[in-house]
């Protein structure tokens, strides 16, 4: 048998980006995405990779006012979730960030939204300061903030692998992660697993 070699062998220009994953997307939050607590485990065997190849993690959060424009008190589509400060908004407890994680806070005004972690924020800024070109993307939504993160992603002309294990959807209208997975593959992402990533030769 052939020793088993990264498929993805990371390296200079790499970043790992996790989206949102924070307790209120997690089992028993205000608005949980089934099964989201299971990407934990998984993102944390990346985490450990990044980390110990000195490559750059970015983690993105909803950081909500408590009268957002995405809560249905204010018309929008979601329960009050991740409102800044909040124990909700906090990163899963289990998610083992490293401490020069650079934390990426996301529709902090009332007015704006932002499902994807480039909309009004300096994430572009920061990762081509850091020199990055390749983004490894995995967390909370699928079908939301995910998707629209590795739209901007590609549309900004990074390199975009989607960790298929790290990922959960809403599914508010039944298949809409699979869709969503699609159109991200269509639109120039790669998909990839912890299996094709983490590989090391025998």
């Amino acid at each position: 048998m052939p020793s088993e070699v990264s498929l993805f062998p990371l390296g200079a220009g790499d970043a790992l980006l996790i989206v949102d994953v924070q307790s209120d997307f997690l089992p028993g939050g205000s608005l949980a995405v089934p099964r989201g607590d299971e990407v934990v485990a998984v993102l944390n065997g990346y985490l450990a990779a990044f980390r110990n190849s000195g490559l750059p993690v970015v983690a993105t959060r909803d950081w909500h006012p408590p009268d957002h424009c995405s809560f249905r008190q204010q018309g929008g589509p979601w329960p009050p979730h991740c409102v800044a400060g909040s124990e909700g908004a906090g990163f899963a407890p289990q998610l083992q960030l490293p401490t020069d994680a650079t934390v990426i806070s996301k529709a902090t005004a009332q007015q704006s939204d932002a499902y994807s972690g480039f909309e009004g924020t300096e994430l572009d800024r920061l990762l081509r300061q850091s020199g990055v070109r390749r983004l490894f993307v995995g967390g909370l939504a699928t079908d939301y903030c995910v998707l629209n993160t590795v739209r901007d992603a590609l549309r900004l002309g990074y390199q975009t692998v989607l960790l298929l294990d790290a990922i959960r959807a809403v599914d508010v209208h039944a298949g809409d992660g699979e869709r969503a997975i699609a159109e991200m593959l269509q639109k120039g992402a790669r998909a990839a697993t912890a299996q094709q990533i983490l590989a090391k030769p025998s």
